[in-house]
């Protein structure tokens, strides 16, 4: 498939992204408040406002949306669905609240329970990855989203790696992940560490700048969903730690297991988890 095709086919998508990003930013440089959500969680007005955006847009598509801040269907209507899309409207508000810039939107395409394209923007940077393993990856800017023949294809991670780099979340940590680069530092030496927010770490894993993304802390299936989609596009894999399978989606508990996104170019036990 080509990047035209490509773009015919998730036009809505890259629409929706672009002009929830718009919004967002215009609240991101203005004084807002945060409200708290019954799970404890926090909240914006840039988090509902972006969720209607894209929500009306994807509308158009007629496939069934689930969303961090939409209703959630009942399981019992949801499991009927072969295809839907699995969105977070603002990935990241812990970071949207501090203003470090380390949030992004995030869009994937769920068929049969699996990540077939994704779409993951970030509006301070003003950057785009999207992919699907049908047809590759591409890293786009905003200027250049609606024109396909510049956007620049990303390859296959296939590349020796001389030295690893571990990516982490900022607002979570784990003692599983001293386990974790012990194992790889016995592999490979020693490891480097990056931290970061959100979903944007799948841009340095995507682009070959981070190795091995390891979470040991709750995450639901729309802050995975895109990165997965586009990680596996360029050879990645996002294994459940317990199992060593893909994640899956639309699931009747939508809470991820706790996962490893790695790099092909290392090999991992995962008897360091147990």
């Amino acid at each position: 498939m080509d990047k035209n095709k490509v773009f015919e086919e998730f036009y809505l998508t890259i629409k929706a992204v672009l002009k929830a990003s718009e919004s967002i930013l215009e609240i991101y440089r203005s004084d807002f408040d945060k409200m708290i959500k019954t799970d404890g969680s926090p909240v914006t007005i840039a988090d509902l406002t972006s969720s209607k955006i894209i929500n009306d847009i994807l509308k158009e598509t007629q496939i069934p949306v689930l969303g961090e801040e939409k209703v959630k269907e009942p399981y019992i209507v949801r499991k009927h669905w072969e295809k839907m899309w699995c969105v977070d409207p603002l990935d990241g508000t812990k970071e949207f609240i501090k203003k470090n810039g380390e949030f992004v939107i995030n869009i994937a395409l769920i068929e049969n329970n699996k990540p077939v394209y994704g779409i993951i923007a970030s509006p301070v940077h003003q950057k785009i990855i999207l992919g699907g393993k049908e047809f590759g990856a591409y890293h786009i800017s905003y200027e250049n989203a609606l024109f396909p023949e510049k956007w620049e294809k990303l390859p296959v991670l296939s590349e020796k790696i001389e030295t690893v780099y571990m990516i982490s979340s900022r607002s979570h940590f784990s003692g599983n992940l001293k386990n974790l680069s012990d194992t790889l530092e016995d592999k490979y030496g020693p490891v480097k560490s990056i931290v970061m927010g959100s979903a944007l770490k799948f841009f340095d894993l995507v682009m070959g700048d981070a190795h091995i993304y390891p979470r040991f802390a709750p995450t639901m299936e729309w802050d995975i969903a895109a990165g997965q989609a586009i990680f596996e596009a360029v050879g990645g894999k996002v294994i459940e730690v317990e199992t060593g399978n893909p994640l899956t989606y639309n699931k009747e508990d939508l809470e991820n297991p706790y996962f490893i996104g790695v790099n092909p170019s290392i090999s991992l036990s995962l008897e360091f988890y147990h």
